[in-house]
């Protein structure tokens, strides 16, 4: 009777050390899967439509095109980085009604690995501001 009693305590203290695992793994799991990559958001706060919207790396490996943006109109996509390989930088091309084309280059990633989650874009009347988020360390 002793003994078995104190093999169920084992097994119940064994399987709440399985039970802790697997919640870890669990929540851990989360975040392998996610895939490399930036996700972008684009607002026009400028009076005019913007064209020919590009948005990539310095590798210019994947490739973000929207044919235009109205304005006060918000577009939000995610860039995937999967094959990127090196260290590197984000590139935004826009073209103002006028036909005048921009590029925005900013934001630093390395080993084909984004340090940031999200990069916002505000296009105004005569500037481009970028905001990023916090690191991911």
């Amino acid at each position: 009777m002793y003994i078995s009693a104190m093999f169920h305590t084992q097994v119940v203290k064994f399987m709440k050390k399985i039970i802790a695992i697997l919640l870890l793994l669990t929540l851990n799991s989360c975040f392998l899967f996610e895939e490399n990559g930036i996700q972008i958001k684009i607002k026009n706060h400028s009076s005019q439509e913007i064209s020919n919207v590009k948005f990539t790396t310095t590798e210019k490996l994947e490739v973000i095109e929207i044919n235009s943006i109205a304005p006060n109109e918000t577009v939000t996509k995610f860039l995937s980085m999967k094959h990127n390989k090196f260290d590197g930088g984000y590139v935004l091309y826009v073209t103002r009604s006028n036909g005048k084309a921009e590029i925005s280059e900013c934001g630093y990633y390395t080993n084909g690995s984004s340090l940031n989650k999200w990069i916002d874009f505000t296009v105004e009347n005569d500037t481009t501001i970028v905001k990023f988020d916090a690191t991911q360390f």
